[in-house]
């Protein structure tokens, strides 16, 4: 065999094996390689889209939230016979100027909204409420009587306070987010045959007083006081997820209205007390659903808001 067979050989048997061992490890990185740029934007493609319908999701929820909040207020506002401004809600009773600051939550403290909680009082009125079928009309109270006759309606005054209440605990998980609670309490219920509640009052509710000092509407509710008993009802959440990032416009208000809270957030109102009308505004934070702690632009989309403008009743009578 000559070199020229013998360098022929050599190289057919080094292909050959080449063949049956596999790869070489530089042909399985180039592949490794080609495959990564085909894959990756894939897999970032339907990240995004993941992404995206989770905050759509997470958008949508808070919209329907936020409109089912406001149509409730708005409904509670229709009853309204006086909305608190500011000044009624920043002062104390035994100001110059009272107030009904340290007579409502939290500074009378109830589950939910007491000292150790961020809770502010953003929307606080008096209403009167309807009560169906409730008033009997027999006058001996018989069983007869009562088997065969139908029950009468009536109304009682409720006072009404929307809180703004923030999450401000150090492991807390909603640190950029509020949520709004509602507290109410009732007068009873009496028997117009005989003057004896059929439905109690709710421990603490009294009666506003028409007939102490003051000028106008405003002062003399201004000087209401509740009763001597502690709150027994407690502040019912009706929507989390509100946005509590600051406003950093100082008056959000048309003039004649007084802003409650003094900053806006996520909630705040604007009261005229005198014409008994509130034009109430609500912000969301949809992305603290998808991630805690998120802070909210108020530009985005994703921190949609609602508002509506509602005037009471404006009707302050005992009967």
């Amino acid at each position: 065999m000559n070199s020229l067979q013998l360098l022929r050989y050599i190289h057919i048997n080094r292909f050959d094996s080449q063949l049956k061992g596999g790869f070489t490890l530089i042909e399985l990185l180039v592949g490794i390689f080609l495959a990564g740029l085909v894959i990756t934007p894939l897999m970032n493609f339907m990240l995004n889209i993941l992404t995206t319908q989770r905050q759509e999701e997470a958008k949508a929820n808070t919209e329907q939230e936020l409109q089912s909040t406001i149509n409730y207020i708005t409904q509670d506002l229709r009853q309204a016979i006086y909305i608190y401004d500011a000044d009624g809600l920043n002062n104390i009773s035994t100001q110059t100027q009272p107030g009904i600051k340290d007579q409502i939550p939290p500074l009378v403290p109830v589950t939910g909204c007491d000292a150790s909680t961020n809770c502010t009082p953003v929307l606080v009125f008096w209403k009167r409420e309807f009560k169906p079928e409730i008033l009997s009309q027999c006058p001996n109270e018989s069983i007869n009587c009562l088997a065969n006759t139908k029950l009468n309606d009536t109304y009682v005054y409720s006072l009404v306070a929307y809180y703004l209440i923030e999450d401000n605990t150090a492991n807390s998980t909603k640190s950029n987010t509020a949520r709004i609670a509602r507290f109410q309490i009732n007068d009873g219920v009496k028997n117009p045959s005989n003057n004896n509640y059929i439905e109690p009052p709710n421990d603490g509710f009294q009666f506003f007083n028409l007939r102490v000092p003051g000028l106008t509407i405003k002062d003399k509710m201004n000087r209401w006081q509740k009763a001597n008993e502690n709150y027994t009802n407690s502040v019912a959440t009706l929507v989390n997820f509100i946005d509590s990032t600051a406003s950093t416009k100082q008056q959000n208000c048309p003039a004649n209205m007084q802003q409650i809270p003094a900053v806006a957030s996520g909630f705040y109102a604007c009261v005229d007390s005198v014409n008994t009308t509130a034009q109430v505004y609500l912000r969301g934070n949809a992305i603290a659903r998808i991630r805690n702690e998120a802070t909210c632009d108020r530009a985005s989309v994703y921190c949609p808001s609602v508002s509506v403008q509602v005037q009471g009743s404006g009707l302050i009578s005992r009967n």
